[in-house]
């Protein structure tokens, strides 16, 4: 006998949800937009949207989400029949708690609807402008934070700027469009693991409007503003196993729920000319310099975050939990952080690293997650620069050793070579994946030819690092050390 489906999630169907899940406390239809979210992945929709979502139940009825995909079609064929509702499940040891949001109001899809995205950009009342698109969202070089001239969508953009592709030819545009018809900007709110986010994405544009419209660059340099934030929550990826506990649990069809652990954080610069919710009544931060709190969740929780992931998938294990439940695994972790970044931050009094870093640890164990070290290896090329190497160059100044970041490195040059310690092939997904496999072909298996040729990739290492034999030597010993023993003798060793 066919299995039923149950009904799809949707306004229709809220009132069918049992009472142990929360859903929202306000009328979702009488919502209006004030925010237009680019990047609607989960990571915004566990995050972000939930904050909105609090404040919308708070009477805030104003502040209504349109998410825009910039590239991929699934999150709105996911979401739109649903009107915008999904879940979110928050999981740990002692169970999970199920929650339906209402803060997404309509979805886009920009390839197949720039003019709509654009509609909804210069609309008066959208007046912030959220970002969650990754690294290689912005077309910056990550080693140097400057705009990439050469990046094959700033070319298309620059060629038909009222047709983009990229995110900069979107905002960019927006703002412009915005000018001619008297409307003021709206406020550029970066929610990307970026050092100084506001700083860069407010450079990624004044670099794509000099070469459009300098007038206009003059304009967006003294009228958009770009706060900088920091975010910070673990979401897995979705999985098809998730989808079918969740709606079970549900009663209905949720196509695309999201999964999170307990801990949430948002800290905020307080810098929102055109107005903003009061994020701080949802749990938010709202600080006058955000960067100390960046630097400590860049340093501390994603620095290691990427170490065990690289560290732990050669080493075979398929979970960030599974790695910290091994001792030697966790003590590196734990050793990471005290002993080499923790000495490079400079934090407000009342910020305790000690706790924090405990609580990292505890994070990363929880079971209920399941966050793969293969998704949390993605895209390394883009994320070492502000995740590791900030902090291996403040070492090196300081003239101070840092024996597991350069292992951390090393780690990420065994996998890009796309072979794991048993022969097998790795999926490695980058931007410059392509580019990297053939490097490590050429080179070798050989740490000594191998590393140098990888610390020749400037757009990760810039010029300095290659040219600074402490560090290329740490490297390559680290390389030899997963060569011959492997990553999990390394964990035991460091």
């Amino acid at each position: 006998m066919a299995a039923v489906t149950p009904p799809r999630l949707s306004r229709a169907t809220l009132d069918r949800l049992p009472a142990s899940v929360a859903r929202p406390a306000y009328d979702v239809a009488a919502t209006t937009i004030g925010i237009v979210h680019l990047g609607i992945g989960a990571f915004h929709r566990a995050h972000q949207a939930v904050c909105i979502d609090d404040r919308l139940a708070a009477g805030e009825t104003g502040w209504g989400v349109c998410g825009v995909s910039l590239r991929s079609p699934d999150t709105a064929a996911a979401l739109a029949p649903q009107d915008g509702l999904y879940t979110v499940a928050t999981r740990s040891g002692a169970g999970e708690r199920l929650r339906v949001v209402g803060a997404v109001r309509r979805l886009l899809v920009a390839p197949r609807e720039p003019e709509a995205v654009l509609a909804a950009l210069t609309d008066p009342a959208a007046r912030i402008v959220s970002l969650t698109v990754t690294e290689k969202g912005y077309c910056h070089d990550p080693a140097t934070a400057a705009l990439r001239e050469d990046h094959p969508d700033i070319l298309a953009d620059l060629r038909d700027p009222h047709a983009p592709r990229s995110l900069p030819g979107f905002l960019v545009e927006a703002i412009a469009r915005r000018r001619r018809a008297g409307l003021a900007p709206f406020t550029v709110l970066s929610c990307d693991n970026l050092p100084a986010n506001g700083h860069t994405v407010a450079g990624v544009l004044a670099g794509f409007a000099r070469l459009r419209d300098p007038d206009l660059a003059a304009y967006l340099a003294g009228e958009v503003a770009c706060p900088s934030t920091m975010v910070d929550r673990i979401v897995p990826a979705t999985t098809d196993s998730d989808r079918a506990e969740v709606s079970a649990a549900l009663g209905l069809h949720d196509a695309w729920p999201v999964m999170a652990e307990p801990f949430s954080q948002w800290v905020i610069e307080d810098r929102f000319p055109a107005g903003r919710p009061r994020f701080e009544e949802a749990g938010a931060e709202l600080v006058a310099d955000v960067a100390p709190y960046e630097l400590m969740k860049l340093r501390l929780l994603n620095a290691s975050h990427s170490a065990l992931a690289y560290l732990g998938y050669l080493a075979g294990f398929e979970t960030i939990a599974e790695v910290v439940a091994e001792p030697d695994c966790a003590r590196f972790a734990a050793a990471l952080m005290r002993e080499e970044v923790r000495p490079t931050l400079r934090m407000p009094g009342s910020v305790d690293l000690p706790a924090y870093e405990r609580a990292l640890l505890a994070r990363f164990a929880n079971p209920a997650l399941r966050h793969r070290t293969w998704q949390i290896a993605m895209d390394g090329s883009q994320k070492l620069p502000q995740r590791l190497l900030g902090t291996v160059r403040d070492r090196l100044a300081a003239g101070a050793p840092f024996p597991r970041l350069a292992l951390a490195v090393a780690a990420w040059m065994r996998y890009v070579t796309g072979r794991d310690e048993r022969g097998g092939a790795i999926d490695v997904r980058d931007p410059l994946s392509a580019r990297l496999r053939a490097i490590a072909e050429e080179a070798g298996p050989v740490p000594e030819r191998l590393a140098p040729a990888l610390l020749a990739v400037r757009e990760v290492f810039g010029t300095d690092l290659p040219a600074n034999p402490v560090f290329v030597a740490a490297v390559t010993d680290g390389l030899a050390r997963l060569s011959t023993h492997g990553a999990r003798h390394a964990f035991r060793a460091r």
